[in-house]
């Protein structure tokens, strides 16, 4: 059985107080807790965060980065800068970095690349948008972003299926929606590196993921966890959905 994998997208959200007293509140919770947690914070918090998780059962991932190791790009952050602070984890292609900063699978696979050579594990997130999906051209959308994956390497990899049209909406996918994707993706793992490395891929759903409706997603055989972004604000919230993970 793969390990679930829980990771916390914080987006543009908190203080270096408030991820001192989540992590405070969130790492006694996980002592006996068989799932694997990721907290992702903006690039500022990242220092706190790595010093109060150093030695717990929580690792510390950044929402981004480039693909370059250094060089002229005003406001960016390589790889090499994330695991100086200790991070371990990065976001790579969210739908709100492929919308809004015009991120493509070519970038972000660049991106993914960058980052596993620096020695981080990557999050590489796909989805279809709501128009995508009510043309029934959702495994159309994830066969073409998933293309460009076979550059990556397996063992440091997790993807996130996000539909678009669920984050931050308060829709989610349906558990057989969820499933059909991963199913789909988990094929496209196996023609990109062998049916063994595809089972040990683990692919996370993304999408208004709530306590509520975390146990059905995750009892899905090809959900191994989730990215939750809006609840794991909360750690009462976000303890509640690792709780849901079968292992848990």
């Amino acid at each position: 059985m793969r390990r679930p994998l829980l990771a916390a997208n914080w987006k543009m959200h908190g203080n270096c107080s408030r991820v001192q007293e989540y992590l405070d509140t969130l790492i006694p919770r996980l002592d006996a807790c068989p799932a694997e947690v990721v907290v992702c914070v903006p690039f500022t918090l990242l220092p706190v965060a790595a010093m109060v998780a150093t030695g717990s059962p929580v690792a510390v991932g950044a929402q981004n980065c480039h693909w370059e190791e250094e060089g002229a790009f005003t406001g960016e952050i390589s790889p090499l800068m994330l695991t100086e602070l200790g991070v371990s984890w990065v976001i790579v292609g969210h739908s709100e970095r492929r919308r809004l900063f015009n991120e493509t699978d070519e970038t972000a696979c660049q991106r993914a690349g960058a980052a596993q050579r620096a020695g981080l594990a990557v999050i590489y997130c796909l989805g279809e948008t709501l128009q995508e999906r009510e043309e029934g051209r959702t495994l159309e959308v994830l066969g073409q972003q998933s293309a460009v994956l076979d550059r990556l390497d397996p063992q440091r990899l997790a993807l996130a299926y996000e539909p678009v049209w669920a984050i931050g909406t308060g829709r989610n996918a349906t558990p057989e929606q969820a499933q059909e994707a991963h199913a789909f993706l988990r094929g496209r793992c196996a023609a990109l590196w062998g049916e063994g490395a595809a089972a040990d891929v683990r692919i996370l759903y993304g999408g208004s993921v709530t306590a509520h409706n975390a146990q059905a997603l995750l009892a899905q055989g090809d959900v191994d966890g989730a990215l939750v972004g809006g609840a794991s604000l909360d750690v009462e919230a976000f303890s509640a959905i690792i709780r849901t993970a079968p292992c848990a």
